[in-house]
């Protein structure tokens, strides 16, 4: 009894400890999330990660089923039989050499038995024992496959969000800048400086940036969903996403020296495992001429009596070994045809890798002309942006000064907003194609 509420209290403390721990770990995130945190929360928690881990499991489970059939098979039966009608026998008459029929046996019989079936050689179970490895590895592998996708699919996610909240934060200092601006304009108008023409340009561009910015914030919880959908996050639970734009700069370095090695791609991987399981079923094949070799072993116990209370009173046993060889010598030339077919699906394969090398050498070309070709952009859009900033503080204070018109002002607002936002876009762009190249070279690994 005692042992049973220990068990018992145990197993609430583990449920309600755990469960601590997991709440304890959404509220983390839900404070601050960066990008590793979310990373290592999709490991554990999104859906085709865990579904993978209990391939894995499945498949391990599978061979050790397959493979049990190498240790000895031990089998118990049991039948009782009442016969209506006793079997007859022709029997020879001593004196006269006729045949007689005679009723043998008894009324009730009953048996129980025991065998034992030990296997010597099969080549089912030659092939489960020699793939067994590979067909291990290859569930690992799909599970390092799936992985490497929600890494990449969680990281652009979180690119994407954090691009869309910074246009927000970027709008947001220009809706109070341009706010500044109209209250400028609409004092001078009314000091009779200007016409009325520069509060309605301030309120024009005002009004633009608010609806830009109403569009963006609402893209940032529909983007918000999506993260969380990816990451296997709660969506009703709050997620709060936090980054360092220094940070983010700082990661768009990339060595593009490097060459693409098709072998380090998880898909070349699993190609390999799936040639060696191939390979593995042509020798099969090439075994269909083998015997199949079992050794066996039976002890029963049989019981007999015409009276069915007595049936069990006396027993007859009898036991035996043997050993039993099944050898296939003709099936019409289903095992040459079978042999064929396993020699061409490993010629096939050998094609499937061909294709993947020149496709990962194709991919990776265009994935580090597109990071190249960002990367460069990004640059030239960040020089403008420090230009964008010096022309429109020099033309408001021409403006302040009365020597500039009101629209050279909306002009180089609109000019500065612009780079600000292309700077984001072109960083946003940048990470994304370094993904794009780390993947190409299969830098993503586990």
């Amino acid at each position: 009894m005692r042992k049973s509420w220990f068990t018992i209290i145990y197993t609430l403390f583990s449920v309600f400890s755990g469960g601590a721990f997991a709440q304890k770990k959404l509220d983390s995130l839900g404070k601050q999330a960066n990008l590793p945190t979310c990373i290592q929360y999709a490991l554990e928690h999104q859906p085709l990660v865990r579904q993978s881990v209990i391939d894995q499991e499945i498949a391990d489970r599978t061979v050790r089923s397959t493979l049990s059939a190498w240790y000895p098979q031990l089998n118990a039966g049991y039948n009782v039989l009442h016969y209506l009608q006793l079997p007859v026998t022709l029997i020879p008459d001593a004196t006269t050499g006729e045949r007689r029929p005679v009723a043998l046996g008894a009324q009730n019989t009953s048996t129980v038995s025991f065998s034992l079936t030990q296997s010597v050689f099969s080549r089912d179970l030659l092939l489960a024992s020699r793939t067994a490895d590979v067909y291990r590895l290859q569930a690992t592998q799909a599970t390092v496959s799936n992985k490497i996708d929600v890494v990449v699919n969680v990281s652009k996610a979180f690119y994407d969000l954090i691009l869309t909240q910074r246009q927000v934060d970027i709008l947001t200092e220009d809706i109070a800048r341009l706010q500044r601006s109209l209250q400028d304009a609409s004092n001078q108008y009314q000091s009779g400086i200007v016409d009325k023409t520069d509060p309605q340009r301030a309120r024009i561009a005002l009004n633009n940036t608010l609806a830009q910015r109403k569009q963006y914030t609402d893209q940032v919880g529909a983007k918000y969903q999506v993260l969380k959908q990816l990451m296997g996050y709660p969506p009703t639970i709050p997620l709060n996403v936090t980054y360092d734009t220094l940070q983010l700069t700082n990661e768009i370095a990339l060595d593009t020296t490097l060459l693409a090695n098709p072998q380090n791609r998880i898909e070349y991987q699993l190609l390999q495992s799936q040639g060696q399981l191939l390979e593995a079923n042509v020798r099969y094949n090439r075994w269909a001429y083998l015997p199949t070799v079992n050794a066996n072993a039976n002890y029963n116990l049989l019981y007999q009596n015409n009276f069915f209370g007595q049936l069990y009173n006396q027993s007859f046993p009898n036991s035996l070994i043997g050993l039993s060889v099944i050898l296939p010598i003709f099936q019409g030339g289903r095992r040459i045809q079978q042999l064929k077919i396993a020699e061409l699906q490993v010629n096939r394969l050998e094609w499937d890798l061909a294709a993947l090398r020149s496709a990962v050498d194709a991919e990776y070309a265009q994935a580090l002309s597109n990071y190249k070709g960002n990367l460069a952009n990004y640059l030239a859009l960040r020089e403008n942006l420090a230009l964008a900033e010096d022309v429109y503080r020099v033309v408001n204070l021409q403006y302040r000064s009365g020597i500039r018109a009101y629209l050279d002002v909306t002009v180089a607002e609109a000019d500065l907003r612009t780079a600000r936002l292309n700077v984001f876009n072109a960083l946003y762009s940048v990470l994304i194609s370094k993904l794009d190249v780390q993947r190409a070279l299969g830098e993503i690994r586990f």
